[in-house]
């Protein structure tokens, strides 16, 4: 007879990837071991194989559950009705918020990735896109000209998520600017910057 799952099956994989992310941010994707997360989740290692099979599932599930809350995050945040430039800032805030808690989650996104296979690859890289494209289409009708000379569409999107991405390695609660200040400053770059570029 199949096992059924419990009825907090979600909650104990939300914990349980919550802190495989922050062994695996703090140890590194080879030295972290399964023994070491579960004693970080504080549930036996028979538990934790019964969720995972093993480290590689475990950094797919931890990507690929931060890829997702972000991309419903900024496609709620969205409002079509408005002027660009007001939902590019929209969009900002929202992903800042995202990755507000997530640090651990963003490092294993960028660190931890090599050893997956590529089916799941392409599943991270899907949610990715969806997400760029949501960006970079506000990007192109805030300033339509901006391939017109040159392909400069993609490395200005990908400069503002370089300004969002790596908000984790500086930004502070309680510093010099909140998160809502960052996101506002973020966009007046973006918006002085991009409509400049020809």
């Amino acid at each position: 007879m199949a096992r059924t799952r419990a009825a907090d099956f979600e909650d104990k994989q939300r914990a349980i990837l919550k802190s495989a992310a922050a062994v695996f941010a703090k140890q590194g994707m080879d030295k972290a071991s399964m023994s070491m997360i579960a004693s970080h989740s504080g549930v036996s290692k028979a538990l934790l194989y019964h969720y995972y099979s093993g480290k590689d599932a475990l950094i797919f599930d931890i990507v690929r559950t931060h890829l997702t809350e972000l991309d419903e995050a900024i496609e709620t945040a969205d409002r079509p009705a408005e002027q660009p430039e007001t939902r590019l800032n929209l969009l900002i805030r929202a992903a800042l918020h995202n990755y507000e808690d997530a640090d651990h989650e963003h490092k294993v996104q960028i660190n931890g990735t090599d050893t997956l296979s590529a089916e799941q690859m392409n599943e991270l890289r899907a949610i990715e896109r969806r997400i760029v494209r949501r960006f970079s289409g506000l990007l192109k009708e805030i300033n339509p000209g901006i391939d017109e000379n040159r392909p400069y569409l993609m490395p200005v999107t990908m400069s503002l998520f370089g300004m969002l991405n790596w908000v984790y390695m500086w930004f502070r609660p309680g510093g010099p600017v909140n998160r809502e200040e960052y996101a506002d400053l973020a966009t007046r770059l973006i918006l002085e910057g991009v409509k400049a570029v020809r």
